[in-house]
């Protein structure tokens, strides 16, 4: 497969880890009886609901990082660290989904991957 494939895939599958913590509230809405638009009231929802929340709010920053590292750093490593955060926020969200005390190695690989991203596309923007 070509770098340009892979990047795609990467992309694919952050939609699909989007698409994934947001069913995960819903069905957390069903379980607990949790109704809309309520954002809390039962742990078990108010853990999925953070799960997807912390993943929006961390895919702000890794679509623009990624974008940078791919252009003007090296696409090979943007789809490689992009993979990493994309791991990163499973083992997070599963994590997370469980207990609350079990969301932070989730969180480190991904905030280390999406910190390279940033910093090699910034590191790419300053050497042109």
């Amino acid at each position: 497969m070509n770098d340009q494939l892979l990047l795609g895939w990467v992309i694919a599958a952050s939609i699909g880890l989007q698409l994934w913590v947001m069913f995960a509230v819903g069905n957390a809405r069903r379980k607990t009886g949790v109704k809309a638009p309520a954002t809390t009231g039962h742990v078990d929802f108010e853990r999925a609901f953070r799960t997807q929340m912390n993943t929006v709010e961390q895919a702000l920053m890794f679509y623009p990082a990624l974008w940078l590292c791919s252009s003007y750093f090296s696409i090979r490593w943007a789809w490689t660290l992009g993979a990493l955060w994309v791991l990163g926020r499973v083992v997070y969200a599963l994590g997370y989904l469980a207990a609350a005390d079990k969301r932070g190695v989730g969180f480190m690989v991904g905030f280390l991957a999406q910190s390279l991203l940033l910093a090699l596309g910034v590191w790419g923007l300053l050497t042109r």
